[in-house]
Formats: C-alpha cells, sequence, structure tokens
C-alpha cells in the first residue's frame, strides 16, 4: 500500500498560434495608430530644425553684408538691376589739417593746387592695425557721387589719389605723403576716408544659385557686377533675391534694402529674410 499517494499536479498550457497571431495583429495596429500620431510633430521638429539652420546661413550672410556696406565711401553705393549692389570700401578715415601751422611749412591740404602732403590730425600708429594707414591705399576727399566730385569719375582722375608714404607723427599728427593730386571740393568738416590697396571697389552679386562677394583692384566708371570672387551663400533663390538703394532721394542718411532668399540642398525649403542698412553719406 502506497503510503505517499502522489501530489495532483495542475494541468500546464501554453500561447496557440491563433492568440500569437492575435497579439500580433493587435499591436500591429496599435504602432499604426501611434505612428500615425507621431509622424506630424516628428516632420515639424525636422522642418523647424532645417528652417532654423537656413534662417541662420541666411542671418550671417545679410549681416555680412551690412557690415561691409556700412564702411562704404559716402555716395559710392550703386547697383545695377536687382541682383547686384557694389561700392568703394572704406579702411578709416579722419581729419585733414585745413591751415598751414606756419606760413610754408606744407602741413594743411592744398585745394588750389596739386598737393603731394599733408598732416592728418592724429596719430597713425593709435589706430588698430587694421585701421592704419600705409603705402599705396587711397586718399578720398568729398565724395559727392556727382559729376566732377565722384570716385568713379575718370574725367577728375577720379576723386582720389594713392599714399606714397607715411611720414613723422609729431605734437598729436601725423605727416601723410601721396601722389600729387588736387582735389576738387574741400570737405566742409575737414574730412578724408581712406580705402585699402587691396579691396578698391566690392560687389555683391547674385548669379545661377550662388551669392559673390566681387573685389575689383580699381573703381570703375561703369558697374562691373562680374560673377566671379568667393562665394558667400549658395543655393540662393535669385530670383526672389534683390538689392535696392535710396540714396538719390536722401541726401545724407540713405537706405540700403536687401531681400535675400534661400533655399536648402533638395530645393523643398525656402526661407526669404529681408534687412535694411541704414548708411551714412556725409562726406
Amino acid at each position: 500500500m502506497n503510503r505517499y499517494p502522489s501530489l495532483s499536479r495542475p494541468a500546464q498550457r501554453g500561447f496557440t498560434l491563433v492568440e500569437l497571431v492575435m497579439v500580433i495583429v493587435i499591436m500591429g495596429v496599435i504602432g499604426g495608430i501611434v505612428s500615425v500620431f507621431m509622424k506630424s510633430p516628428i516632420d515639424a521638429y525636422i522642418a523647424s530644425g532645417r528652417r532654423a539652420a537656413l534662417t541662420d546661413v541666411a542671418d550671417t550672410v545679410v549681416r555680412r553684408m551690412a557690415r561691409d556696406i556700412r564702411s562704404s565711401l559716402p555716395n559710392s553705393i550703386r547697383t545695377s538691376g536687382s541682383n547686384c549692389i557694389e561700392f568703394i570700401p572704406t579702411k578709416t578715415g579722419g581729419r585733414y589739417r585745413a591751415e598751414e601751422k606756419s606760413l610754408g611749412d606744407d602741413t594743411s591740404l592744398d585745394f588750389s593746387k596739386a598737393d603731394s602732403t599733408f598732416n592728418m590730425l592724429g596719430s597713425n600708429s593709435a589706430l588698430p592695425v587694421a585701421q592704419q594707414i600705409g603705402a599705396n591705399d587711397l586718399i578720398v576727399v568729398y565724395n559727392l557721387g556727382i559729376t566732377g566730385a565722384s570716385a568713379y569719375d575718370p574725367a577728375i582722375s577720379n576723386n582720389f589719389t594713392t599714399v606714397t608714404s607715411i611720414g613723422a607723427e609729431s605734437a598729436g599728427e601725423t605727416t601723410i605723403s601721396m601722389a600729387p593730386k588736387q582735389f576738387p571740393l574741400a570737405s566742409a568738416g575737414n574730412r578724408f576716408h581712406v580705402v585699402a590697396a587691396t579691396e578698391q571697389q566690392v560687389a555683391y552679386v547674385c548669379n545661377g544659385t550662388n551669392l559673390y562677394r566681387s573685389v575689383a583692384s580699381a573703381p570703375s566708371t561703369s558697374a562691373t557686377c562680374a560673377a566671379s570672387g568667393p562665394i558667400i551663400a549658395s543655393h540662393v533663390n535669385c530670383a526672389q533675391t534683390s538689392f535696392n538703394y535710396s540714396g538719390s532721394d536722401l541726401a545724407r542718411n540713405a537706405l540700403v534694402s536687401m531681400v535675400l532668399s534661400l533655399q536648402d540642398s533638395s530645393g523643398t525649403e525656402t526661407v526669404t529674410l529681408q534687412h535694411e542698412v541704414h548708411v551714412s553719406n556725409t562726406p
């Protein structure tokens, strides 16, 4: 006689194939529903990131252009069509001595003849290195942008001359020697501007799908607007990009209006920025 009767064991069961298939189907349906609701926020996040990147590029480009344009020689900005703006950039400026220290010492800038030397009020060496006047830089006085007083006017050999050397500094003044030049008009504020030897004319040109920064070695009578030089922005929609200058309407304070339209590499996303630059045309 068995003194230890067998313990009753519950029957063991597992998932049937039908149950497993039903679970997979239900999970697929739930996953599909979730993906439908998640797709739009994810697409919006990706699109916003793409637009932010485009906006950042466009903002950097227009700020760089604005910095260049603000440093332009008064009354030197001009446009050719709507896709080109050019100007004469300046590196610094100063005031010239209008009267001689003593009779015949040639320290003033003489407008009655071709003068070759004058004293600048201030020390050239005290200026930041990038703004110091050097040999082959250009001196421009009272550029009005009109016939007879224009840096673009070849009839007066252009309203500028070349610096030959920088002389001694004494009593807070600097002697500047230049190629003999008779400037047509004196500045009411005894001001002069300096154009760097390396960049004497700059143009921003939108051509094809690129925005170029073109540099010329000397001011040209007519607008050049050559699509050459470094590319500062690509994938540009030139049909929607424009430059407008209101200098002919405002005598001393001009306005440059820029519209820059950029696309992503696929051409599916476009960002358009408008930027205005106030320019002082006081010569």
